[in-house]
């Protein structure tokens, strides 16, 4: 990468991993499920009128936005209100990267090498260390709704994988169009009738995960995508519980204890050894003809 677009990329992780604290924010003045309906409507609107086509069949759109519009960002919003720390969320999210794996192996019927095995070991051991340490001072039900989030996450991205869209942005916004309604009609259900009179920063909480996080962010990611090979760009997500536990205890004062850090360097360092390939070792020359 050039300077310029490495900058770019951990820009990027940057403004994903500030997105907790933003949407702890949030949730303060919206129940989740309404908070989530309400950013994937303003992400999609008006976008939409000149987005285009999304490039891809409809089923695809569809199954991306049940399963990371409605399952994820939905399962994720719970735990955060249920009592889950931004910085900590951020961080068990990215066992979506392992459930990745374990979706593409048993649905696209991928290969799980020992290397993916070993990887896949050292972030559940991470993740445990998190369950066992939160579990003790904090709400069981609350960590559970992330790790669903996670897998939910995991499966879209298969889903995703499998509709190769051309482009990353407008295929979003057509997720976002689609993922708004259910959302909204979620929340009419279980959180009662909606009350949008809400504070500046809660509308300001939701512009940002609207138009920065969403619309801006995979914005970039595409833009990055179309430039270097996946492989080059993917590992920079990592970054993001960086950013999200650093700007959680700046920002609201969340600790990040010992177990946090081990925890974190397991999870990072499986989803890394577990996602890279070793070289092929060349083979050797055939001996000339004689």
């Amino acid at each position: 990468m050039t300077p310029r677009h490495l900058a770019l990329a951990i820009g990027l992780a940057a403004v994903w991993g500030f997105n907790f604290v933003v949407m702890q924010v949030g949730l303060r003045h919206f129940p989740p499920l309404l908070y989530a309906g309400l950013r994937f409507a303003m992400a999609a609107f008006p976008a939409l009128l000149f987005a285009g086509r999304p490039g891809v069949p409809w089923r695809w759109v569809a199954g991306v936005a049940a399963t990371i519009g409605v399952g994820q960002f939905g399962l994720l919003l719970m735990g955060m209100r249920a009592g889950m720390p931004a910085g900590l969320t951020s961080l068990v999210l990215q066992v979506q990267a392992l459930f990745t794996v374990l979706f593409a192996v048993t649905l696209l019927g991928e290969r799980l090498t020992a290397r993916r095995v070993a990887g896949l070991g050292f972030a559940f051991t991470g993740l445990a260390l998190v369950a066992v340490d939160f579990g003790l001072a904090g709400p069981a039900g609350a960590f559970a709704l992330c790790v669903a989030a996670a897998a939910a996450w995991g499966l879209g991205n298969v889903v995703q994988r499998r509709a190769a869209p051309p482009d990353s942005l407008r295929f979003m916004v057509w997720v976002s169009a689609l993922s708004a309604p259910p959302l909204l009609a979620l929340s009419l259900l279980v959180e009662g009738a909606p009350s949008l009179a809400a504070p500046a920063e809660g509308w300001l909480s939701l512009g940002y995960v609207a138009f920065v996080s969403t619309l801006g962010g995979f914005g970039v990611w595409g833009w990055l995508l179309r430039r270097y090979d996946a492989s080059t760009v993917a590992p920079y997500t990592l970054l993001v519980p960086v950013f999200g536990m650093s700007s959680a205890a700046l920002v609201t004062g969340e600790p990040i204890s010992w177990v946090k850090l081990v925890a974190g360097a397991l999870i990072v360092c499986g989803v890394l050894y577990a996602g890279t390939r070793r070289a092929p070792v060349p083979a050797e020359p055939a001996p000339a003809a004689r």
